[in-house]
């Protein structure tokens, strides 16, 4: 049996009339640059969330440099996120000029640690960047605390939590900026880049849309230097027939989640693993990931036999930002962040996807439970 990490092949069939229908539609009135199917989308974003506003750009990684832009955030400020993430998001930091400053993350849920951001905060401190990892949001209510007490910026990276839920309500409404990506691998993933911005004010909405087109506003007038972070309409035509269905395919990996926790629990690996838990206050986790630790430093070699039993699987993340070798000026080094060096050193990322039936979830478990008897 093949059973491949993600497979979209299924979802686009299931959905190719309609997205065609739409892109024939797109291609007869050639506005392929924002315009009516763009502010379609970001209005259908700003309902689904529940936000103040919404601005549609070019990526994940762009939406979070343009609200650090918009921020004003730049040389001489620090930025507070978590070493365990993807690249992007330290990235953005570095590249407006401030200083990325970690924090430890929490090890059940994988995200950062509100009562580590504390002992980080200092006054060069401008902004916060909790990451919602995997699909889970991280503890929101002591990091919005945090961030009143000493008058800062929060941005939520919800790049893989579009939909997720802390306390009954959605990611990327709790801080000023919430940033999503739509990367074809995500659970709303359209046909190339792009992302959006989700916001708390009509105010950030207007500075957002100026900055992702160079600044400009109106034609030919720059107040700001800015950045091309348009999204392109074709994608926002896609992902707009999607998002139709999003709740529905969250539904599917949430049962899947719910099927490899039982499977893994009647199986000889269960004292081998560490499972996903759902933390207490997630009114909804959505599975980007379904990630398992697996203990006593057998990570690699469960990996090497799920690949040589043709099961798709994968590391997120093998190497925590603080020891990246770009990110060397920072004096980072092994031991500084323990909990995330330690989950770099377990995870491994199982087949979730909604199309993935239980007949594959069944033969990864067995596997997984022959490599490790």
């Amino acid at each position: 049996m093949q059973v491949p990490l993600l497979d979209l092949k299924g979802q686009f069939a299931a959905l190719k009339p309609e997205i065609m229908t739409a892109i024939e539609q797109l291609c007869d009135s050639q506005m392929f640059v924002l315009g009516a199917a763009v502010s379609k989308f970001e209005d259908e974003i700003t309902a689904y969330c529940g936000a103040a506003g919404s601005c549609g750009v070019s990526s994940g990684s762009d939406a979070l440099l343009l609200a650090l832009m918009a921020e004003g955030v730049g040389a001489g400020d620090e930025v507070i996120t978590t070493p365990f993430t993807f690249f992007a998001t330290v990235g953005a930091i570095a590249r407006v000029g401030a200083k990325p400053v970690f924090a430890d993350i929490d090890p059940v849920t994988f995200n950062i640690d509100p009562a580590e951001i504390e002992k980080k905060i200092t006054p060069k401190t401008k902004a916060i960047i909790p990451v919602h990892l995997f699909g889970q949001m991280a503890d929101m209510d002591p990091i919005m605390e945090l961030a009143k007490a000493h008058n800062l910026c929060v941005i939520e990276d919800a790049a893989q939590a579009i939909g997720a839920e802390y306390k009954g309500a959605k990611a990327g409404t709790f801080g000023k900026y919430g940033c999503f990506s739509f990367f074809p691998s995500k659970n709303l993933g359209g046909f190339g880049d792009g992302g959006i911005i989700t916001t708390d004010s009509a105010e950030s909405l207007e500075r957002l849309k100026i900055f992702r087109n160079h600044g400009m506003n109106p034609k030919y007038y720059h107040k700001y230097i800015g950045g091309n972070f348009r999204l392109d309409a074709l994608q926002a035509v896609v992902l707009s027939i999607k998002l139709k269905y999003l709740d529905g395919w969250h539904t599917a990996r949430e049962n899947n989640a719910a099927e490899y926790v039982e499977m893994f629990n009647a199986s000889s690996a269960a004292d081998k693993l560490i499972l996903p838990a759902k933390a207490d206050y997630a009114t909804r986790h959505i599975y980007n990931q379904f990630s398992i630790q697996v203990k006593d430093g057998k990570r690699d070699m469960v990996r090497d036999a799920l690949v040589k039993a043709g099961i798709g699987c994968d590391i997120y993340y093998p190497l925590p930002l603080h020891i990246q070798e770009c990110f060397a000026d920072l004096g980072g080094k092994l031991g500084d962040y323990p909990k995330a060096e330690a989950a770099a050193e377990s995870v491994l990322a199982l087949p979730i996807y909604p199309e993935s039936t239980t007949e594959m979830r069944e033969y990864v478990v067995s596997t997984i439970a022959q490599a490790l008897a």
